[in-house]
């Protein structure tokens, strides 16, 4: 009762609930996307405008309210908006080429990915029952790879050896994306972080826009099949990026793309109870293994969480430690000699 009372705590709980309505989110836009392709619509970086846009203007004006100054330098946003753009660009392009199922599975590399850079850069420690958990999620993965209905979907497309190779270079650049905000939304601020990342993601989108898809958005014939699909697409992101910086700073990037891999098995209930589509079993099999996956990871959260504490603590007390040493190094000798039995004179 003790551990299920450890586990069921506020940060755990918001981690999981918050991390599923992000993988539901994210199966809407790939939903949009797959339907923009199935048009013959070619934007990808398009897609992902309005988005940057929407966080431009709106946390923009946040933070031209509060008046304050940039916590991080502006250059590091604007190498985190080119490779935000760049992630979205490709994974986006790979549904002109291969299934929303393939997408979703090859997606998952963004998770080793993720723990090898936030192990080198952030010096995040993983401990067993961490390990434990990212394997059972990736357990539930290769079971849908052997699923029937996943081998008949994965053949769709016009070339997936393309797309595949197109989400996997998207999902590295997702998980340097991921790590770099978690590090920005840690140590610098959340308004800052979307503004920031809005305004560069928007100029460069814009750029590349002007380069790559031009004369393709004047060949769209804008009716209502095609603007909803653009425009949900742009909320779901919208949503999606506000709502990652509150996952990053509670849980992190590992847990992030953990809760992602549920993305696939959303797709396949929206798929049973709105197109009626019969599944294959192991499709529940492996949603089953992914939230368990996800429960024994969040599970360790408090090891790593006491670590960074006591690391936290050692850094404070060596700290105080050497502004100690810096304060009694200031002081006259005699007086700091003088004093040191009778308790008189100055004090340092």
């Amino acid at each position: 009762m003790a551990d299920v009372k450890k586990f069921f705590t506020k940060k755990t709980l918001i981690g999981l609930g918050l991390g599923q309505f992000l993988s539901i989110l994210i199966t809407s836009t790939g939903f949009t996307s797959s339907e923009l392709a199935k048009k013959g619509i070619n934007a990808p970086t398009s897609q992902s405008f309005l988005n940057y846009v929407f966080l431009a203007i709106i946390y923009g004006s946040i933070m031209l309210y509060q008046k304050k100054a940039l916590k991080a330098k502006w250059y590091y946003y604007v190498i985190l908006g080119l490779v935000d753009v760049e992630a979205n660009f490709l994974v986006v392009k790979a549904y002109q080429y291969t299934s929303i199922t393939s997408v979703m599975l090859l997606d998952c590399w963004s998770i080793p990915s993720v723990m090898i850079l936030t192990w080198v850069f952030l010096k995040t420690k993983y401990r067993f029952k961490k390990i434990t958990g990212v394997v059972v999620c990736l357990a539930g993965l290769v079971m849908v790879v052997f699923s029937d209905v996943h081998a008949g979907d994965r053949a769709g497309g016009s070339n997936p050896r393309i797309g595949d190779l197109l989400v996997i270079a998207g999902s590295t650049l997702y998980a340097i994306s991921n790590v770099s905000e978690e590090f920005l939304v840690k140590n610098a601020d959340r308004v800052e972080l979307m503004s920031m990342l809005g305004l560069f993601g928007a100029i460069i989108s814009a750029i590349q826009i002007s380069i790559l898809e031009r004369n393709e958005l004047r060949s769209i014939h804008w009716t209502a099949g095609a603007a909803l699909p653009f425009v949900g697409f742009s909320v779901a992101m919208f949503l999606f990026y506000s709502l990652v910086p509150v996952l990053l700073k509670v849980n992190g990037s590992t847990m992030l793309n953990l809760s992602l891999l549920t993305s696939d098995m959303w797709a396949v209930l929206i798929r049973i109870f709105a197109y009626h589509e019969k599944v294959d079993w192991m499709y529940f099999t492996a949603f089953g293994a992914v939230v368990i996956g996800l429960i024994i990871y969040s599970w360790g959260e408090k090891d790593v969480v006491q670590n960074s504490a006591d690391v936290a603590d050692e850094d404070a007390e060596r700290s105080k430690r050497f502004d100690e040493e810096t304060s009694l190094g200031n002081c006259n000798p005699e007086t700091v000699t003088g004093s040191s039995k009778t308790g008189e004179g100055s004090k340092c």
